[in-house]
């Protein structure tokens, strides 16, 4: 379907008003219920609806919107520019890299305001960086791009990713231990305004880059020969790519943790129903990504009460099959 003008504003004005319901209605959700009125009304003595709201609830639902878009944006970037619908930071190992990336910065620097807003993201983002070219590079085969390639290279690099975490995890001191632990199953308590603030501009900065590329992505999709019959610079493009991907998982790895699928599942299902247009398939994608995100966390802190499921368990558990799904219905294509 042609992308004009009104559809792109239509669909992206109903997105955000689903999002910003949703974050809303999340905020009062959690073992305590918030009573949103009270929260908002001024001059009540002890209000443990505004405190619960605004200094714990708030932050985090914003966080998890923050990260489940960028963790979609990436996801629709790396799956139109390796033309396989498998491709997911999570599945090929840009998580991994990037989570080994915080965890040496952790290790090196420490935990601090500065290296929590600064440092880690730059890591993070490193590390991202770093595994997606190792990957890429062991999926060209005679100089082209093997999908089913890709993904098992993915899978490797993570498992070589995860046991170089835990080496460097054997060395650090039981509480830092800890924390990398409960941090790599994905994690966004405990998280302050200052922080949703750096990651939010982290994340606006790489989805920009992203949409400024979307209209030679979409030129890429067509098969390389193709775009550069069309004039576009085949691997400009690609490195562009690559670098938004990398930073946008790198940043949001490095305060979130390892939360897998949504960079699969939400560009999956908004490119059934929107079309192949990146034009209209990143900003979509991030507001669904971010929608998503807010209710998998939801689901993660509220579901047992006060026990709390690490998001990441979530998504994964949503993942999972449509994963499943996606493998045989790609391999049916391949073998027949």
């Amino acid at each position: 379907m042609h992308l004009t003008f009104r559809r792109f504003v239509v669909v992206n004005a109903l997105l955000i008003v689903v999002l910003f319901a949703s974050i809303v209605l999340a905020s009062t959700i959690g073992s305590v219920h918030v009573d949103l009125a009270r929260a908002l009304t001024a001059g009540i003595a002890d209000n443990t609806d505004r405190v619960i709201l605004f200094e714990t609830r708030l932050p985090r639902v914003l966080l998890a919107a923050i990260v489940g878009g960028a963790l979609a944006s990436a996801g629709v970037a790396l799956q139109g520019l390796l033309r396989n619908p498998l491709a997911e930071p999570h599945l090929i190992g840009v998580s991994g890299g990037a989570a080994l990336g915080a965890v040496i910065t952790v290790i090196i620097v420490g935990r601090s305001a500065f290296s929590e807003t600064a440092l880690l993201p730059i890591g993070a983002s490193a590390g991202a960086l770093v595994s997606m070219a190792v990957i890429y590079r062991l999926a060209l085969v005679h100089g082209r791009l093997q999908p089913y390639v890709l993904l098992l290279a993915g899978v490797v690099y993570n498992a070589f990713a995860g046991a170089l975490i835990m080496c460097v995890n054997a060395v650090a001191d039981f509480y830092q231990a800890q924390g990398i632990l409960y941090w790599l199953m994905g994690n966004l308590a405990a998280q302050s305004y200052r922080l949703v603030g750096a990651i939010g501009l982290y994340t606006a900065v790489g989805f920009v880059w992203l949409l400024l590329h979307a209209r030679q992505l979409n030129v890429l999709t067509l098969g390389e020969e193709s775009a550069l019959q069309l004039g576009v610079a085949v691997d400009r493009t690609r490195r562009a790519m690559f670098l938004g991907a990398s930073f946008l998982v790198g940043a949001v790895v490095s305060v979130s943790g390892m939360i897998g699928f949504v960079g699969l599942i939400v560009p999956h299902v908004m490119r059934l129903i929107l079309g192949a247009d990146h034009r209209l398939l990143l900003p979509a994608s991030l507001l669904a990504g971010a929608t998503f995100l807010v209710w998998a966390d939801t689901i993660a802190r509220s579901a047992l009460g006060v026990v709390e499921i690490p998001v990441g368990v979530v998504t994964a558990l949503c993942g999972g099959p449509f994963f499943v799904y996606l493998l045989k219905r790609e391999g049916r294509k391949v073998f027949g």
